[in-house]
């Protein structure tokens, strides 16, 4: 089925798989899938990354504090019937959550106000069965994606599972399909029960700013290379205060944005994981 596009929108003033422990719960399914909800990074890419990232920053000379607006593209995936449609005040209602949750809003002076704010660039709209299912996603993202480095591309799409991103780091090798793809059901107002807040674009955002799941790794003292994140051997499921998985120092980090609790128990970024992502940012996207 060919895709159509209809009905941009823009507004005046502008013109994958996870290392998952043994254990993991019944959220892998909803947040990420069976896959997980990026491509597979193992340890010893892991440590790859940081010496990359490392170099590049020292090369650059910049290690200082990020502030950065990034403009966003939401690409409507719908059937050919119009399924999987949401509305203009469901998208705005998203960019505020963004917004929100990157400002440390939900719990202030405890969680860290990252210094990125998100615009809307734009909205369009697909009407193409496979593209809907997100089947031929390689195809349809370097078809439609736009912007720069800077831009966060959302497309929403009805799948099995909550969302996927790509990393910072991944961008030069293959841009066209840089940014996260979102259960359209996700959106502030949406039917995905305990999902419905729109903090699966947070969680999605947060792994497209350079930033693991909090249980990264499982129990180790590596794990999610953010040092004020305790440790924890498995994915969060619901929202069970005192959770403790991991044997060191810490209870899991359920209220974080990158466990895989349900929205209604997120609310924060850590501080260190803001510096990460001013790093991610100023070594690739900035």
């Amino acid at each position: 089925m060919t895709a159509v596009p209809a009905a941009a929108w823009a507004p005046q003033e502008s013109k994958a798989a996870c290392i998952e422990p043994a254990d993991h719960d019944e959220a892998d399914a909803a947040r990420g899938g069976s896959g997980g909800d990026h491509r597979e990074i193992s340890a010893a890419e892991q440590q790859r990354i940081e010496a990359r990232t490392a170099a590049i920053l020292a090369k650059k000379g910049s290690n200082a504090r990020t502030a950065a607006t990034v403009p966003v593209y939401i690409h409507k995936m719908l059937g050919t019937d119009g399924s999987g449609d949401v509305t203009q005040a469901q998208i705005d209602a998203q960019i505020a959550e963004l917004n929100q949750d990157f400002a440390g809003q939900e719990l202030a002076g405890t969680a860290a106000d990252t210094g990125f704010t998100f615009t809307l660039a734009g909205v369009d709209t697909y009407y193409n069965n496979q593209w809907h299912k997100d089947r031929q996603s390689t195809t349809y993202r370097t078809q439609t994606r736009l912007g720069g480095r800077n831009a966060l591309n959302i497309w929403l799409v009805d799948f099995g599972y909550l969302g996927i991103a790509t990393f910072p780091w991944d961008y030069s090798r293959n841009p066209g399909i840089d940014g996260i793809r979102v259960q359209y059901s996700s959106l502030p107002g949406g039917s995905a029960t305990n999902y419905d807040q729109g903090k699966t674009a947070t969680h999605e955002a947060g792994h497209w700013f350079g930033l693991y799941h909090t249980f990264q790794g499982g129990c180790t003292t590596t794990n999610d290379e953010v040092a004020d994140t305790p440790a924890q051997a498995s994915s969060t499921s619901g929202c069970p205060t005192g959770r403790d998985s991991c044997s060191l120092p810490g209870l899991d980090p359920i209220h974080n944005y990158m466990d895989y609790s349900y929205d209604s128990c997120y609310n924060q970024f850590t501080l260190g994981q803001s510096t990460r992502m001013d790093q991610m940012w100023a070594a690739y996207r900035a």
